[in-house]
C-alpha cells in the first residue's frame, strides 16, 4: 500500500479501485483455476472409475485363468496317469508279443522240423516204390517169372538129392545097426 506524502493516512480511491480489480481478476482467474481444477477432477474420478472397472474385470478375468489352470492342472495329473497306465500297458503287450513271437518261432522250426522229417521219409518212400516198381514193372514179369519158376526147379532137384543122400544115410544107418546088433 502507498500512502500520499501528505498525512493522509486512508488510501487513494484509485488505489483501492484499482487493488479491486486486481482481485477481481485474480478472483476470475481462480475461479478459471477451480472451473479447471474441477474439470480435472472429474475426468481423474473417471479415470478412476474407468480403472476400477478394468481391475476388477482384471480381477475376474485372473480369477477365471486361475480357475482355468486347476482345471488344466487336473486334467493334466490325469493324462499323466492315463500315459502312465497306458505305457505299462504297451510294456506288458510288449513282453507278450516278444514271447508269442518267440512261441511262433519255435512252432515254426518244429514244422520246419517235422516238414523236413516228412520230405525224408517221402524221398525214402519214392525211392523204395521206384525200386518196387523196377523189380515188380510189368515189364520184367514174365522174366521173374521165368527166373523164379528156374529156381524153383533147381531147388527142387536140390530137394530130391538131399532126400536121396538122406534115404541113403538112413539106409546105411540102418544096416550098420542091424549089422552090430547081429
Amino acid at each position: 500500500m502507498n500512502f500520499a506524502s501528505g498525512g493522509n493516512s486512508e488510501p487513494k480511491m484509485e488505489e483501492l479501485l484499482e487493488k479491486i480489480k486486481e482481485m477481481q481478476l485474480g478472483k476470475k482467474v481462480l475461479e478459471e483455476d477451480l472451473k479447471e481444477a474441477q474439470l480435472l477432477r472429474k475426468s481423474l474420478q473417471k479415470e478412476l472409475d474407468t480403472l476400477h472397472a478394468e481391475q476388477y474385470q482384471m480381477e475376474e478375468i485372473q480369477k477365471e485363468r486361475e480357475e482355468s489352470y486347476r482345471v488344466l492342472q487336473f486334467k493334466c495329473d490325469e493324462l499323466e496317469c492315463e500315459a502312465k497306465r497306458l505305457l505299462q500297458l504297451n510294456s506288458k503287450s510288449e513282453a507278450l508279443i516278444e514271447q508269442y513271437t518267440f512261441q511262433i518261432q519255435e512252432a515254426r522250426l518244429k514244422h520246419r522240423k517235422q516238414r523236413m522229417k516228412f520230405e525224408n521219409q517221402l524221398q525214402q518212400l519214392i525211392e523204395q516204390h521206384k525200386n518196387l516198381y523196377s523189380v515188380y514193372s510189368p515189364d520184367r514179369l514174365p522174366s521173374e517169372i521165368e527166373s523164379l519158376e528156374n529156381a524153383r526147379s533147381q531147388l527142387l532137384k536140390a530137394e530130391q538129392v538131399k532126400l536121396a543122400q538122406l534115404n541113403r544115410l538112413a539106409e546105411g544107418i540102418n544096416q550098420t545097426l542091424s549089422d552090430t546088433k547081429a
